[in-house]
């Protein structure tokens, strides 16, 4: 039997644990930096399966290990995030989140389960691969500074490099069955900028005495949509946004000090460079202008997710090889942000999406609403293809 049909049939045997897996994880989520029994539960599983493993990475992180028949060949990794986000569940489900308060609306709980299925069907058939397989279970994706960084300080691999990583996300925008790949830059970087305005309050009906903080955040919101519109190249993608201006004076005060934050989001990491600092100068100078100073802290986040180009195509053709040419599409570029961009940062990777709407979840929101959730047919395609690439990879 060739591998194809293989890993379609231990999908079909373990498909069933797969689902409880996954119900589990759903309906008790941890949030970012608190995936102790997320982490857990993962070990427990490993040890079942007597694949040996190291945790508490980089918080609770663990990193899995299955040697093939020559495991000295190569090595890939495999990741899945396990944190879940703070918003209160709204599904009807058995299996609703019994945490109050927190959900997997972003399908990490599907990430995990589709690697732990992954994980078992690997197992099974390592005389036939090549090389070693890493299992990277990660944690605080949702989070600054972001777990993947945390990991790769933490010396996660300690001499078992990775000569390719692969990552895989639930996707609401493709249907059960498929599978979406894109090479090069595919998510922005994303850097959180937070200002304070700081000058003289008093009373509004005299603002010849003081400096006009609330006018001079204003000003500074609109001047900032310079830095975009005339100061970055316009064939690479940016958007700066604000969403949070806190004035709090009144109806007859002027603050001493105004607090504006938001987000930067590039997907080039050069003009990533260029924005900061026009950010500083364009802070400065407007706080200037208005008599007044402008505190400014740019959080350095996550950087950009690139697809290695020969990879991603390499993946793509054994997902055409196991699902079908029709089943795999390209799939469209994101200005959302991924801390698994460290990893694209420093080896070369691929990171993939997977349809989760099916018939059973049409009604269902999208990622990070209270409504999120998968149709478990999903898991089915998201288990068999990880498989299949990473043998194919290991051949």
């Amino acid at each position: 039997m060739n591998a194809e049909n293989k890993i379609k049939q231990e999908v079909e045997t373990i498909y069933p644990e797969i689902i409880e897996i996954y119900r589990h994880l759903h309906q008790y989520p941890e949030l970012s930096y608190h995936e102790k029994k997320t982490s857990g539960f993962i070990r427990d599983f490993l040890d079942n399966e007597n694949i040996p493993y190291r945790s508490d990475i980089g918080g609770y992180g663990i990193l899995a290990r299955i040697e093939g028949k020559n495991p000295s060949s190569g090595t890939i990794a495999l990741r899945a995030d396990m944190d879940a986000l703070p918003i209160g569940e709204e599904n009807d489900i058995p299996y609703k989140s019994q945490n109050e308060g927190i959900m997997h609306a972003c399908g990490h709980d599907t990430h995990i389960a589709s690697l732990l299925g992954t994980a078992k069907i690997l197992k099974n058939m390592r005389d036939e691969f090549s090389g070693t397989i890493l299992l990277i279970f990660q944690p605080g994706e949702e989070q600054h500074p972001g777990g993947a960084l945390l990991m790769l300080e933490d010396h996660i691999f300690e001499g078992c490099e990775p000569e390719l990583i692969i990552a895989q996300h639930s996707f609401m925008d493709l249907p059960c069955g498929t599978v979406g790949f894109r090479s090069g830059t595919v998510m922005a970087s994303a850097d959180e900028v937070h200002l304070v305005m700081k000058g003289k309050g008093g009373h509004a009906a005299m603002p010849h005495l003081l400096n006009d903080t609330v006018l001079a955040a204003s000003q500074l919101i609109v001047s900032m949509q310079q830095v975009v519109s005339r100061r970055s190249n316009p064939f690479k993608p940016m958007v700066l946004s604000f969403g949070k201006f806190i004035a709090a004076g009144a109806t007859n005060i002027i603050p001493n000090e105004v607090y504006i934050s938001g987000t930067l989001r590039c997907m080039d990491e050069e003009e990533r460079a260029k924005a900061k600092e026009s950010i500083l100068e364009t802070a400065a100078g407007t706080a200037k202008a208005y008599g007044c100073v402008c505190d400014i802290e740019i959080k350095h986040g996550y950087p950009t997710v690139v697809n290695h180009p020969e990879i991603t195509e390499k993946a793509a053709r054994f997902a055409e090889e196991f699902l079908g040419k029709e089943k795999v599409v390209e799939y469209p570029v994101r200005m959302t942000s991924e801390d698994f961009g460290f990893f694209s940062q420093k080896y070369p990777s691929v990171f993939y999406r997977f349809g989760v709407r099916g018939k059973n979840n049409l009604s269902n929101g999208s990622l990070h609403t209270p409504t999120f959730l998968i149709d478990e047919e999903a898991l089915k395609t998201s288990v068999g293809t990880l498989a299949y690439i990473a043998v194919q990879f290991s051949a």
